[in-house]
Formats: C-alpha cells, sequence, structure tokens
C-alpha cells in the first residue's frame, strides 16, 4: 500500500476513532496524526494475535485502523491528563 493511501487511511481512522471516543480527542489535528500512527498500530497489533493487518484500501484495513487509532488515542489522552494531574 502506498504512503498517500497509508495517511488518507490513517487520516479517516483518526476522525472515527475521535468520534467512538466520545469527543475526548485533542483536536482535528492531533486527531488525524494520532490516526496515522494507529492505522500503524492495528496493523501491528493484529499481526501479532496472527491475523491479517493492512491489506489495502479496504473495509478491513480501515477497521483495523480504526482499531489502533482508538487505542493511541486513549494513551495519548491518559497520558495527557496523567500529566495534568501531576
Amino acid at each position: 500500500m502506498g504512503i498517500i493511501a497509508w495517511i488518507v487511511l490513517g487520516l479517516i481512522a483518526g476522525w472515527i476513532a475521535s468520534k467512538i471516543m466520545h469527543g475526548e480527542g485533542s483536536g482535528l489535528l492531533m486527531n488525524l496524526v494520532l490516526g496515522v500512527v494507529g492505522a500503524f498500530v492495528g496493523g501491528l497489533l493484529i499481526s501479532v494475535v496472527g491475523g491479517v493487518g493492512i491489506t489495502g484500501f479496504n473495509l478491513w484495513s480501515l477497521l483495523v485502523s480504526v482499531l489502533g487509532a482508538v487505542v493511541v488515542l486513549w494513551l495519548y489522552n491518559a497520558f495527557r491528563s496523567r500529566r495534568r494531574v501531576t
């Protein structure tokens, strides 16, 4: 899959993940960046458990990317809120 397709898939995944997290997003730009990172993380997570990760620009890859983006967004928000408390 080309780099442009990865970026587009990650951008879509980041937007969907921010909606799933019910407004716990970090702004449009940060959600999009976390979505691109999440696409990569989702592919790794699915590959680790024995599944097929990102296979191209299709529905399965979008689901994997959204999963990764939700994980990355959740971790980002957890660390960000922890830094504010201390």
